[in-house]
């Protein structure tokens, strides 16, 4: 098993056209750690201002709602456009962007201007990592998609933790926890957005990362164009509903980050309120650098065991097991509330969150055909946002001040139970009936003659 999965590896290596949509994706990841971290920094731990609950969930929404809702309308363009194309512009587009967003968080950060900027910068990222999901089978085979997801999705996680700890140093060597030194933070960002660009302009053909019959958009009516695309998403979410191991495994997915979305603000509100009790926002940021230590240490975890787990025993069974080990580990873990055991639940919950994404972006690349793929992808993404706000919205309603609430953290580990269980149940009928799954062995050779 291990000498199969170190072939599966340097194979999907080994492939040019993966390694440069590889660099394409980890620059561009960098950058969003780096801005992100000065957007949310500018609004949680930041001196100058408190923030409560609501209005940190509030401001996600804000950040990510628009998008959800207009995102499988975007789809319809990866799946119309040049993929290439797309990834250029919108990379230069958010280094553009990044410039008045500084100007803005070091005027305070407040304002309609601020939310429609930081909004358009996030809207784009999702954009641009939906289009390079879709474009990942241009460049690999379909039976090595599980390994190649998983090596992309966590050399991007981490390369996002990086620009995550890049922001942490530079707070705490360069630049003030403040508005200013945020500002400077984020004008570092477009380095990596315009290298992305570049280099998926100089790697790629107009048309090798899809869709598989390019067309070039034609000048119509505005009510024809709209029409095109509302028809063009109602053939996508046929195309899904004819594909029920994708879509039984995204709704499994949507529901995990629903609850993830209230474990979110939770330990956001423990390291800004409970584990400190001044106002030095320092020990907050340096406790949730560990945060992001063990977060990215799960994500690399994942991405070892997946591919050969899923390979032996089938993607819904691994997501099956994942979502159910949640359930267990999270009352072992978290309702002490003490830093090192919270520290560890953010560990097993990250390997629980990149092994699903794992399945579920190969689930849609394996079983969904080329010519729906950026439109499932993007109603994946949606429902991958709006889950999260959901979650955001439901803690913000119902936890303390500072996030101290052992009763939610048994209603989220029942809540992760049932989904587990609903998701055992109906995707492995699914895949018993299909007699299809993301395991796939290696090919057979056919004998000749």
């Amino acid at each position: 098993m291990a000498t199969r999965d170190t072939h599966n590896l340097r194979s999907v290596l080994a492939v040019r056209g993966f390694r440069r949509l590889l660099g394409v994706r980890l620059s561009s990841q960098l950058a969003d750690g780096l801005f992100q971290a000065a957007l949310a920094g500018s609004v949680l731990f930041n001196p100058d201002r408190q923030t409560s609950a609501m209005a940190i969930a509030a401001g996600s929404a804000l950040l990510v709602t628009p998008y959800s809702l207009i995102g499988p309308f975007v789809g319809v363009f990866l799946d119309r456009w040049s993929r290439r194309q797309l990834v250029v512009f919108t990379n230069l587009l958010r280094a553009a962007l990044v410039l008045p967003a500084a100007a803005l968080i070091n005027g305070g950060g407040k304002g309609v201007a601020f939310v429609v900027v930081a909004f358009a910068i996030i809207g784009l990222n999702r954009f641009l990592l939906a289009g390079l999901s879709a474009a990942v089978p241009h460049v690999v085979e379909d039976r090595r998609l599980v390994t190649a997801n998983s090596l992309s999705g966590t050399l991007g996680s981490i390369c996002f933790s990086a620009g995550l700890g890049i922001a942490v140093l530079l707070i705490n060597v360069l630049v003030s926890a403040g508005d200013s030194g945020y500002a400077v933070m984020a004008l570092v960002a477009p380095i990596g957005y315009v290298a992305s660009a570049l280099l998926a302009w100089r790697s790629f053909r107009v048309d090798e990362l899809g869709p598989d019959h390019v067309t070039a958009p034609k000048r119509a009516p505005m009510h024809s164009a709209i029409g095109d695309v509302v028809r063009g998403m109602g053939d996508g979410l046929a195309h899904l509903a004819s594909k029920r191991g994708a879509a039984y495994t995204m709704a499994a997915k949507a529901g995990f980050r629903a609850l993830f979305g209230v474990l979110t603000l939770a330990m956001l509100l423990l390291y800004r309120n409970y584990f400190v009790t001044d106002d030095d926002v320092h020990d907050s940021i340096t406790g949730l650098a560990f945060v992001v230590v063990a977060g990215t240490l799960g994500v690399m975890v994942a991405a070892l065991v997946t591919p050969p787990v899923t390979r032996r025993i089938g993607g819904w069974r691994w997501v099956a097991g994942l979502i159910a080990g949640i359930a267990i580990a999270l009352p072992l873990t978290v309702s002490s509330f003490t830093q090192p055991l919270l520290v560890v639940a953010v560990f097993c919950v990250n390997i629980a969150a990149q092994g699903t994404k794992i399945v579920v972006d190969t689930s849609i690349q394996h079983e969904c055909d080329d010519d729906y793929r950026g439109r499932v992808f993007a109603v994946n993404d949606t429902t991958y946002n709006l889950s999260y706000v959901l979650g955001l919205f439901a803690a913000a309603l119902t936890l303390p001040a500072d996030g101290h609430s052992p009763t939610a953290v048994f209603i989220v580990a029942a809540g992760f139970a049932l989904i587990a269980g609903w998701y055992a149940v109906v995707a492995g009928r699914w895949a018993r009936r299909v007699g299809d799954d993301i395991a796939q062995p290696d090919p057979v050779p056919t004998p000749v003659g």
